[in-house]
């Protein structure tokens, strides 16, 4: 926990599992802001880690509209049933937007997301504050499963984690195999929806935002298509600064190398479970 009792706040970033795991002890329901680049908001209610947003990952929301799964009119519909947003995804249910068990599976999966994409940076400070309402759906899940979740996609990735979080920042664009009808005959229809949305000024961030799907399943999408010859990255030269934060317009972004703010290993503690993420990995 922090020195600052009042304040809550700690400079050193490898406190922050320290802290959720404290959190999770004392059943506590509260909101977590990181900053950082690109920094997030956890929110947290009995311990348990409910949903994450952070510029780096599309949230719940973005995936449900930009994946076409709602309309902008039925979302705005729904939120002006519920003026404090304590009770969107009861909404979404009761109106038949969604199912229970889908608007789950696209929580969880938004959640662990973020998790991994807050993981490839080093958060600078970290603040708790009062729980406010956030959309999502589910239990929770306990901080070791986060880490332990994190871990298992940079594993999947097989790169060190400077040079995913390069990757996430660095522009994508097709190679000249990507023209070529033989070339994409036998992609699948996400595989090829992803080749499609590749235009040479987006970065993985963005496509994810763009197309309503994880930043994780987009990276491991496109290391396919690399081992296809497909597309490749474009590190632009002499390149510093931030990653791309653009809502979700195509948008340049330097390499820089970073290391996780979340570490390979938390104490094991017992807690509540929640449905899988794999079934979400390549969807959300």
């Amino acid at each position: 926990m922090s020195r600052n009792d009042d304040a809550e706040k700690s400079p050193a970033p490898r406190n922050l599992p320290s802290l959720l795991s404290g959190l999770h002890a004392q059943r506590r329901s509260c909101t977590v802001s990181v900053t950082g680049s690109p920094g997030g908001t956890l929110h947290v209610r009995d311990g348990l880690v409910v949903a994450m947003e952070t510029p780096g990952a599309p949230g719940a929301e973005a995936i449900l509209l930009q994946s076409g799964r709602l309309t902008e009119e039925a979302w705005t519909a729904v939120r002006a049933t519920d003026s404090t947003h304590e009770h969107l995804a009861q909404e979404l249910v009761a109106t038949g937007l969604i199912g229970a068990g889908e608007l789950e599976v696209v929580s969880l999966g938004a959640l662990f997301d973020a998790a991994f994409a807050l993981s490839l940076n080093r958060p600078t400070d970290w603040e708790v504050g009062d729980p406010v309402p956030v959309l999502y759906a589910g239990g929770g899940v306990p901080p070791e499963r986060l880490v332990a979740e994190t871990t298992r996609r940079f594993g999947m990735l097989e790169k060190e984690p400077g040079t995913i979080a390069r990757s996430a920042r660095d522009r994508v664009h097709p190679t000249p195999s990507a023209g070529l009808p033989e070339s994409t005959a036998r992609l699948s229809p996400r595989h090829l929806d992803l080749l499609t949305a590749v235009d040479g000024r987006r970065t993985p961030r963005d496509l994810a935002f763009s197309l309503g799907r994880g930043l994780f399943a987009v990276l491991l999408d496109l290391r396919h298509l690399i081992g296809l010859r497909l597309v490749e990255y474009t590190t632009p030269p002499g390149a510093a600064g931030r990653p791309s934060t653009a809502p979700r317009t195509p948008a340049a972004a330097p390499p820089a190398p970073a290391t996780t703010g979340l570490p390979r290993r938390l104490p094991r503690r017992t807690g509540s479970q929640s449905a899988s993420p794999d079934s979400s990995e390549h969807r959300a």
